[in-house]
């Protein structure tokens, strides 16, 4: 079995690169581990806690012990799973801040400027604004990612975007457009009532065609002769077999599983290589290094009024709601309910929102699990740039095994001080007149945690993962030691090999990952194929006394 081109991995950028090298006529072939996204816990997007909680959609990875977290170890989810992450995540929709690509290009991401994603970004949307407003020119209006807004029907969404409206700070139509700062309506993927994965969204369509093809394998290694990718090792039905690649390799599989997919290749650290019998094919430091992510931490408020989602935690109404879902696409079941939204700055000084706000009108963690406290409501609220930096390693070379997965969190002064800030600046809007008829007393931290030891021990035993890993195969030009790729996303020092995805991020951005995630995606198969879209003249609404002024 062979293919012009073989992607590894069918997640947000594999899948849009799929689509659109199948487009221009290149034979491709996709090689996924996991299985079918059919069926309702992954389709209906209020049931977003079930598959990331699921063995058969989510690989299972934890954290090695995080000494600066009381040694827990937190699950890090990654899709197993046609779509992959984007088939298991929250449908949160964010481009990240015109200031985080321009910074990559700095880094040594030439050709990455926001100037050069943004023609990618309009031309991956089909963007419905729902009636509310945004900046069209801005989206991009045909593309095959539909991009939607909640009803926002719940009156506590108002409340919230009103409450910072009152705090001081501007309000925005549309975050994702020329003023992400601000408080204001939150988007997702999701279209009629379905979860618009990238399976949804590319992978069917690209399997429509003659010229792509699917394969459910596990990828074992990249074959390499004479410093050139010809194929992929996997296993499948129990036996092993190489599926060769006539003209590339691409490496689409997550920031886990990319840097384990390389180093089991060869290429990576040379010591860490050879600390597992694995022959040195290129002496690369900075594969599995750089890895980041976005923490956060729920601050929690009892409702007053028995308005929130709460009423509908029990196995009748969540069957009633499912049924109608099941049936009409339509009623709760049909948003992720993540339907207001926050990007604002720390303090003065800093240029652009470091703090990302999600509001829920329920209080519930991502595992499914209530407050005891019943009716109540939450802000999801975590630093975007932490100075922290962990890494991925191989615990061995069998390729069945999980990499060790290191993220070092809260590993620096700044980290404290931010997430301080973040939860004192959120009790600041929960406090405001909007929300006077609703609050009835803070469930967590707890009112009576006041001082920076009660809330960094707070932080300490509260602080989940957003689920926003990335950084460990980062874009860098080819004379600087620590890249990974070029920024063409070929591997440095080996031919006939690229790696799109979230790994390729020089530095995270801010926001939820998977909408820069198919980005990747869409920008990679446009250098795979010789060509560029036109780089755009837009230039960001930045806060004009940003200098003096947190507001």
């Amino acid at each position: 079995m062979q293919a012009e081109y073989i992607i590894v991995g069918a997640g947000s950028a594999g899948c849009a690169i799929a689509y659109r090298l199948a487009e221009a006529g290149k034979r491709v072939l996709v090689i996924e581990h996991g299985g079918t996204d059919a069926g309702p816990f992954i389709q209906m997007p209020a049931a977003l806690s079930y598959p990331m909680n699921m063995p058969q959609y989510d690989w299972g990875f934890k954290t090695e012990p995080e000494p600066h977290l009381g040694g827990r170890r937190l699950v890090t989810p990654r899709g197993k799973v046609i779509g992959g992450s984007s088939s298991i995540n929250g449908m949160v929709y964010v481009r990240g801040h015109a200031r985080d690509f321009d910074h990559w290009a700095e880094m040594g991401a030439d050709g990455w400027a926001f100037a050069d994603v943004l023609p990618y970004f309009k031309r991956m949307e089909h963007w419905h604004d729902g009636g509310h407003g945004g900046d069209r020119d801005w989206r991009g209006t045909d593309g095959p990612l539909h991009v939607t807004r909640g009803p926002r029907a719940n009156p506590l969404f108002h409340a919230f975007v009103e409450a910072g409206k009152e705090a001081g700070y501007p309000t925005t139509d549309d975050y994702n457009g020329q003023q992400q700062e601000g408080f204001g309506p939150m988007e997702q993927t999701v279209w009629r009532g379905r979860r618009w994965s990238a399976a949804n969204a590319y992978l069917r369509p690209a399997l429509k065609r003659d010229n792509c093809d699917l394969v459910r394998a596990l990828a074992r290694k990249i074959v390499i002769e004479d410093g050139r990718a010809v194929g992929v090792e996997v296993e499948r039905g129990g036996k092993i077999e190489v599926i060769r690649a006539e003209a590339e390799v691409i490496i689409a599989a997550s920031p886990i599983n990319s840097p384990k997919l390389l180093m089991l290749s060869g290429i990576g650290p040379a010591a860490h290589l050879s600390e597992h019998g694995i022959d040195v094919i290129a002496d690369r430091a900075g594969v599995g290094q750089n890895l980041q992510d976005h923490l956060e931490v729920y601050i929690q408020y009892a409702s007053k009024k028995p308005i929130t989602l709460y009423r509908y935690w029990n196995m009748v109404w969540k069957g009633i709601l499912g049924a109608q879902w099941l049936f009409t696409k339509t009623g709760l079941g049909a948003s992720n309910q993540f339907e207001s939204a926050a990007f604002i700055r720390s303090r003065a000084g800093v240029e652009y929102p470091d703090i990302q706000y999600h509001f829920l009108p329920m209080a519930v963690r991502y595992d499914g699990q209530a407050a005891a406290e019943g009716h109540g409501f939450q802000a999801h609220t975590g630093p975007m740039r932490s100075p922290s930096r962990g890494e991925v390693t191989l615990k061995s070379a069998d390729p069945s095994e999980a990499p060790r997965i290191f993220f070092n969190y809260m590993s620096t002064d700044q980290d404290w001080q931010d997430f301080r800030t973040c939860i004192r600046l959120t009790r600041e809007i929960f406090a405001q007149d909007a929300f006077k008829e609703y609050v009835k007393h803070e469930i967590q931290p707890g009112e009576a945690l006041q001082t920076d030891d009660e809330i960094d021990s707070f932080i300490r035993d509260e602080a989940e993962s957003a689920y926003h890993p990335c950084g460990t195969c980062r874009i860098g030009r080819a004379d600087d030691p620590n890249a990974v790729v070029d920024p063409d996303l070929r591997v440095i020092g080996v031919d006939g090999l690229r790696v799109a995805d979230s790994s390729v991020f020089p530095r995270i951005t801010n926001g939820n990952l998977n909408g820069p995630s198919i980005m990747v995606g869409e920008k990679a198969s446009d250098h795979i194929l010789g060509k560029r879209l036109a780089s755009a003249n837009d230039a960001p609404w930045i806060h004009p006394n940003w200098h003096e002024k947190q507001r």
